[in-house]
């Protein structure tokens, strides 16, 4: 199956990485049968995050991890390795029993897995080398070395055709691997940038547009890059100068504008899942709730809405959340405001009984939120 993006299904980093520890398991079940695993190639646009994703695979699972980026080899020798003479008997010189082999490069693992060798942008790699990596990807071994035992590759890839300097694998190369492509989604992404700190209003932002990540200029890295350049600045709308200029920097100018927007039209400010679940009284935060919940012209502005929803949902899902004994009154409170339509809340229910957190699971165990729940609905 071939997309716009890549081979194979399209899927989000969860998606994917539940795959992978699929795919890891099998093909560790046939490596004690004696038999090779099979790769992965992992397509998708430029700053998708590929590459950390495998690596923070890898660091999850206390794997061990090797990098290797195909693009900048410039001889068969960068994959090989180096022709060496060995004489397994020195003392007698000249005696005709020397041999030549090969000394392995320094990026080949050489211990015991489990791990993980990443040939990172595998396809931007010379025609020649590609060739040449076919064997790793069959046989996990090389003319001159092999991996050892464990191990597991991955590789990523962009897409064939569009803007890319890349090289397009054959129909042997791409066999020999299981394909898929990553996509973005914005509420992974949301959850993910929630735990590393990104600043909030950046979050937000992307919640409210995700459709400015674009895959050009404008891609989750890039993005992280703008909003660690503004976490310092307190007020934005006062310095649109300054966030105009570092947002064209990195972003594209659909981007910036949309970023303006958002700043103009107070997004910023948007709840914080705090200031609803530890308020003393929900009174502290209902009356900025409605305003935000409509625009100026009166009508529901749903994208405001779904955003506080999501991030008060990734707030208590998350592994650093807090749970307090006020949580379950106010998170209660405010899911049963007028404004937030039914399918929304039914939606938060139903991924707060998928989550894996327990303290989010509490929330279901509230009788009189499900009976006021089940009348609205």
């Amino acid at each position: 199956m071939k997309s716009k993006n890549g081979y194979g299904p399209s899927l989000n980093s969860v998606a994917m990485q539940n795959l992978l520890a699929q795919i890891f398991e099998k093909n560790e079940k046939m490596n004690a049968d004696g038999k090779t695993g099979t790769p992965i190639c992992i397509w998708g646009t430029h700053g998708l995050g590929k590459t950390q994703m495998v690596q923070e695979y890898a660091k999850a699972k206390n794997w061990k991890f090797a990098y290797c980026a195909p693009a900048q080899f410039e001889e068969m020798g960068d994959l090989h390795g180096m022709p060496i003479v060995v004489d397994p008997t020195p003392d007698k010189p000249n005696s005709g029993d020397e041999r030549t082999v090969f000394a392995p490069p320094d990026w080949v693992p050489k211990d015991e897995g489990p791990g993980i060798l990443l040939l990172d942008d595998v396809n931007r790699a010379d025609d020649r080398i590609l060739r040449g990596i076919m064997q790793l990807l069959q046989n996990f071994a090389m003319f001159s070395w092999e991996l050892p035992t464990k191990w597991q590759i991955v590789a990523t890839a962009n897409p064939e055709g569009a803007s890319y300097s890349v090289t397009p694998m054959d129909d042997a190369m791409l066999t020999r691997m299981l394909h898929f492509t990553l996509t973005f989604d914005a509420k992974v992404w949301a959850k993910w940038a929630q735990g590393a700190e990104v600043d909030p209003r950046g979050i937000a932002f992307v919640l409210n547009y995700p459709e400015s990540v674009t895959g050009l200029r404008t891609t989750p890295r890039t993005l992280v890059q703008f909003f660690e350049q503004i976490e310092d600045i307190d007020d934005l709308k006062g310095n649109l100068d300054t966030i105009a200029n570092l947002a064209g920097s990195v972003l594209d100018d659909t981007t910036v504008a949309a970023f303006i927007n958002f700043v103009n039209d107070e997004l910023t400010v948007l709840l914080n899942p705090e200031d609803i679940l530890d308020a003393k009284s929900s009174k502290s935060w209902e009356k900025k709730f409605k305003e935000l919940s409509l625009g100026k012209d009166g009508r529901k502005r749903i994208d405001r809405i779904s955003s506080v929803c999501t991030r008060l949902f990734l707030h208590v899902t998350s592994e650093k959340y807090i749970p307090k004994d006020v949580h379950l009154k106010n998170f209660s409170s405010f899911l049963l405001q007028k404004e937030i339509p039914n399918d929304l809340r039914a939606s938060i229910m139903l991924d707060l009984s998928s989550s894996s957190s327990a303290a989010a699971k509490s929330f279901l165990k509230d009788k009189n939120l499900a009976r006021e729940l089940i009348q609205k609905l």
